[in-house]
């Protein structure tokens, strides 16, 4: 294989994977619509998007997964 087959194998794959990333996010948006609609609480995907986009990078991948430090303890140790 060339270097510019593996170039282009190479932008492909990470097309594909961006893509993928972005239906998955999508998935966890309307997933996370539907929880809030079973408990009551009416909100549309612009409102939850413009919320999210005031979250600091820390405290975003603390919502996606809160076991990745640092923890922040509910009480002090």
């Amino acid at each position: 294989m060339n270097q510019q087959n593996a170039a282009k194998l190479y932008t492909a794959i990470q097309e594909q994977q961006t893509l993928t990333e972005q239906k998955q996010a999508e998935e966890k948006i309307k997933n996370f619509l539907e929880m809030a609609e079973k408990r009551g609480y009416h909100y549309t995907e612009e409102e939850i998007k413009t919320e999210l986009g005031h979250l600091s990078a820390e405290e975003l991948a603390s919502l996606i997964n809160p076991g990745v430090g640092p923890r922040n303890h509910l009480l002090p140790r």
